[in-house]
């Protein structure tokens, strides 16, 4: 029903019939469409899929290259180095880890830890160069797959597992073929023997660590560049701290080989393994001891003579 508005005002003194109002309250002219001076409401068309689809991938990249850039990071597995625990080969599908970029802004790498780190300049020799175009488009495009581990990585980024920290000595090896640090002999579950013995790479003299750095080893021991012949080893073969990206933690691609990264403390099982008898025989003593007063409780006393 058309509502009759009320008459307003001409500006003579004398009132003007107002004209029909619409159904929005809105005061419609003869020709039946709003006074000049008033809005008709108009819903709001939401924006179309396609204009919003740019921006969803725009801030989907950025996030992702914060996330990459400050928390963690994918890293592809190029070489051999760290069979078997991960896997990286040519003509085989590399292991793609989720490195964390978080953890070292609380403490430092510690034995054990699997670490990605930028090669030290004293390093002269790569286990893996990645192809990259001579067209600085492609090679952009490169590196940026690089960083989300879609493309082999930058010749310059490293995985091994920390051996030794600073002022810790390292050596090898004692009459079992073992490395020591500190003068213990470390049991190495993860040591792969690519051929299946030791091919004369493993022995280094024995060497302290400077403080703030790394002595980092390859888990396939036969065929790993690391610290033993780096920059010809020694002081020139360690990893400076602040060279460290992050440390290793799950292996996210392929399915197949999705675990987590272990991070076994060869030098903590050494001391576990020393105290293990003394801590049972400690842990034992107090039930023992129990044991006996209560039987002695329990038992009559002899009668004297």
């Amino acid at each position: 029903m058309v509502d009759v508005g009320h008459s307003k005002d001409s500006g003579d003194g004398t009132e003007e019939p107002a004209g029909p109002r619409d159904a929005d309250g809105n005061t419609e002219t003869a020709a039946g469409e709003p006074e000049a001076g008033t809005k008709a409401k108009k819903a709001k068309q939401p924006r179309s899929f396609w204009k919003e689809l740019p921006i969803l991938i725009g801030i989907a990249l950025v996030l992702t290259i914060l996330i990459q850039t400050f928390v963690a990071r994918v890293f592809l597995i190029p070489s051999e180095s760290m069979e078997q625990t991960l896997h990286g080969c040519a003509g085989c599908y590399g292991d793609r880890v989720l490195v964390d970029k978080v953890v070292y802004d609380f403490r430092d790498p510690e034995p054990g830890d699997v670490i990605v780190f930028e090669r030290p300049r004293t390093w002269n020799q790569a286990e893996f160069l990645a192809n990259r175009s001579e067209n600085a488009v492609v090679r952009w495009l490169q590196d940026l797959g690089a960083m989300f581990g879609l493309a082999s990585p930058n010749e310059d980024d490293v995985v091994k597992r920390v051996i030794a920290t600073g002022g810790q000595t390292v050596r090898c090896c004692d009459e079992q073929g073992r490395v020591q640090v500190d003068g213990k002999s470390l049991d190495e579950p993860y040591v792969y023997w690519d051929g299946g013995a030791p091919n004369g790479n493993q022995e280094f003299e024995s060497f302290t660590v400077p403080e703030g750095t790394l002595w980092v080893m390859g888990d396939n021991r036969n065929n790993s560049a690391d610290s033993r012949v780096q920059g010809g080893g020694g002081a020139d073969g360690v990893v400076p701290v602040e060279n460290v990206i992050g440390k290793a933690r799950f292996i996210v691609l392929p399915p197949s080989r999705w675990q987590g990264v272990g991070d076994y403390n060869a030098q903590a099982a050494v001391a576990l393994g020393t105290g293990l008898p003394l801590g049972v025989g400690v842990a034992a003593a107090f039930p023992t001891l129990w044991l006996g007063r209560r039987l002695r409780a329990a038992l009559p006393e002899r009668r004297r003579p």
